[in-house]
């Protein structure tokens, strides 16, 4: 079972988290994206764009924070964690 949790943040305070399951058989990298899009749906935001200090961030910590420069529109809260807790 693959989870990712993601959580949003403003002034250091949690406003809304939620945890996407996926059982697939995809690899690591296809579950991230559509955990992703999924947590974006559920929290009603475009998707972000994964920088290059984003991407390196999640390699190296399997945890990626998107801040306004990783979104399109604008954001009401610093930023949206996300965090691989538990991988196949």
């Amino acid at each position: 079972m693959f989870r990712l949790w993601a959580r949003i943040f403003k002034d250091n305070r949690l406003l809304k988290d939620t945890v996407i399951r996926d059982a697939g058989s995809d690899t690591r990298t296809h579950k991230i994206f559509r955990a992703l899009e999924e947590v974006c749906y559920q929290f009603d935001l475009g998707k972000p764009i994964w920088l290059d200090a984003t991407v390196s961030d999640f390699k190296r910590h399997g945890k990626a924070r998107f801040t306004s420069d990783n979104f399109i529109e604008a954001i009401d809260f610093d930023y949206l964690e996300i965090q691989v807790i538990e991988e196949d």
